[in-house]
């Protein structure tokens, strides 16, 4: 599989994702935006379109920030969808991958940083890619906002500070709020990033502090994504057969 990766910010980095993509020998190409390398013209050549998170929202205008065009990554996400491609969108990703099919993201009733359990709905117990998660898991968060919902999208999996965690928009389009790539390289990354909110926060309940982050195990939280990621993939060739 061919698959393309946009990223937003060295310290959103694809985590368990490039290691699924590594481990299963597929191609992997780059949109590093944040060093101002320029999206694909067209998702033709593409199998596989995943976009990251960042700390930027989908109204995030270019003035606000001058290497985030979220028009541009909006186009390209329906372009993928027109031609059938496989969309996995994680935190921005999944709220960039709402807008694409017409929904409005909205603020998360509560920040979520840290391991927190997200609970299956009944659409996620019966949709075959994610059911093997359980009824509970325990994942990665890293976000304020949420993805914005369609007639036809379906709410998987839900957690006590956020009610969209995983969206299907599709049979081959996905939205992580969650982060389940987290591993222990990405999460240094991400806590150098907000290490001062993280030791200061007093305000916000599903904050964790830098050492309960550290502590999590992530690698079945990984191989659970893994998983998804392999029943994803041969959802697209049985489709493009």
């Amino acid at each position: 599989m061919n698959i393309h990766i946009v990223q937003h910010e060295d310290f959103e980095a694809p985590g368990a994702y490039l290691e699924w993509a590594v481990s299963r020998n597929h191609n992997v190409t780059f949109s590093k935006v944040y060093l101002n390398q320029s999206l694909p013209e067209t998702a033709s050549n593409i199998d596989l379109l995943l976009i990251m998170g960042g700390p930027q929202s989908p109204d995030t205008t270019i003035e606000e920030c001058s290497h985030f065009d979220a028009k541009a990554e909006i186009g390209l996400i329906q372009n993928a969808i027109k031609n059938n491609k496989a969309v996995v969108g994680v935190c921005l990703g999944a709220q960039l991958i709402g807008e694409a099919f017409g929904g409005s993201f909205e603020h998360s009733p509560e920040k979520e940083i840290g391991v927190f359990p997200i609970q299956l709905t009944q659409d996620g117990l019966n949709d075959p890619k994610v059911n093997h998660f359980g009824s509970e898991l325990e994942v990665g968060h890293w976000h304020n906002d949420m993805p914005g919902l369609t007639t036809e999208s379906k709410i998987l999996a839900s957690s006590k500070g956020c009610p969209r965690q995983i969206i299907s928009y599709s049979n081959l389009v996905y939205g992580f709020q969650c982060h389940m790539e987290l591993n222990s390289e990405v999460v240094e990354l991400l806590i150098a990033a907000d290490e001062d909110f993280l030791l200061t926060n007093t305000k916000h309940q599903f904050v964790q502090h830098p050492d309960k982050i550290r502590s999590f195990d992530f690698s079945e939280m990984n191989q659970k994504l893994f998983e998804f990621l392999d029943k994803l993939e041969a959802e697209y060739r049985n489709a493009a057969s």
